[in-house]
């Protein structure tokens, strides 16, 4: 099991900019980890994954509606998953969540560790 801690939320206005952290308590490639991903809930609203990352290769994907705006990248000295989000709009208010394990970064049976979550609000 890994922890996993997320920072970097907080309230901007549309058009603004926010980089998210999420910090694991170990290597964030391993034989149990090979893709960490950012999801995102607001109330009412489903679980949706915006970005993942396969920590050994780096490929990334996105859902649609972060394209463009939002970038994952990875730090493995720092054992720590980023994701810039840009040119944020008041439908990106959500809290965001940072999720590790291994297998297909699509699939969401892939994750087994969440961290606590972190809240980003967008306001117009």
């Amino acid at each position: 099991q890994v922890q996993l801690v997320e920072s970097g939320g907080g309230s901007v206005q549309t058009g603004g900019s926010l980089r998210l952290s999420c910090a694991a308590s170990r290597s964030i490639y391993s034989v149990s980890i090979n893709c960490m991903g950012w999801f995102r809930q607001s109330p009412g609203k489903e679980r949706e994954r915006v970005a993942a990352i396969y920590t050994g290769a780096g490929s990334a994907f996105y859902a649609d509606s972060g394209k463009g705006r939002f970038t994952i990248s990875q730090d493995n000295a720092k054992n720590t998953v980023y994701l810039q989000m840009n040119s944020l709009k008041p439908e990106d208010t959500a809290m965001y969540y940072c999720a590790a394990g291994r297998g297909s970064c699509a699939s969401p049976g892939t994750y087994n560790d969440w961290g606590q979550g972190t809240q980003v609000t967008v306001s117009s």
